[in-house]
């Protein structure tokens, strides 16, 4: 199984992970500041958990996938400042407890620790390519939001999300992990949907 033929077998799955009302409100413009700022909180809880994971998982890594995990490192690690920048700028704390969708894709990051390399990959590949089109998906969109719909739906993150999914589908192929990974790329897909979720209602949901 390639990591690609997991888009087109569940892609209703895939389109809620990627399309929400709350994307449609940054494109137009409509989105709440109080709704954005959940938003903003909670990703960089997220963002630092990520980081966490990928860190643990390059130590564990084949030398076929380090390079990449390397440069996702240094990206999320940049991600977690402009994060810190702008929560300053919108006077923002921080320091607050993860939501029930955030602690949800933090304990799913702790499992990966206990599977395979090529299904970690591949669960890390499908969290940044719905990443990738989610935020592209909003292009155009109205000045408000514009800054942070640009920092995503890039050429740059293109290209990277491009890199990833080689050296994931690479993994795949040659692992007789398929059922495992399909588990964690459909898990990616919900996760999404319910960050997204939470963050339209504002708090637990």
């Amino acid at each position: 199984m390639k990591s690609t033929d997991l888009l087109t077998r569940h892609a209703d799955t895939w389109h809620a992970a990627t399309h929400h009302q709350f994307l449609d409100a940054v494109r137009d413009g409509s989105l709440a500041p109080n709704v954005f700022a959940t938003w903003l909180v909670q990703d960089y809880l997220f963002v630092l958990d990520e980081l966490t994971c990928q860190a643990r998982l390059l130590a564990r890594a084949p030398r076929s996938g380090q390079n990449i995990l390397v440069r996702g490192l240094v990206a999320i690690e940049a991600e977690a400042g402009w994060f810190e920048t702008h929560a300053r700028q919108r006077d923002l704390s921080l320091d607050i407890p993860r939501y029930r969708a955030t602690a949800a894709y933090h304990d799913f990051f702790e499992s990966l620790d206990r599977e395979p390399y090529p299904v970690a990959i591949t669960a890390i590949w499908a969290i940044e390519r719905a990443y990738l089109e989610a935020w592209r998906g909003v292009v155009p969109c109205l000045p408000r939001y514009r800054e942070y719909v640009e920092h995503w739906a890039n050429t740059e993150f293109e290209r990277f999300v491009a890199d990833l999914e080689q050296v994931a589908m690479a993994a795949l192929e040659s692992s007789q992990a398929d059922n495992a990974a399909e588990a964690a790329f459909l898990k990616v897909a919900c996760l999404e949907h319910d960050f997204w979720q939470m963050a339209w209602s504002g708090g637990e949901q």
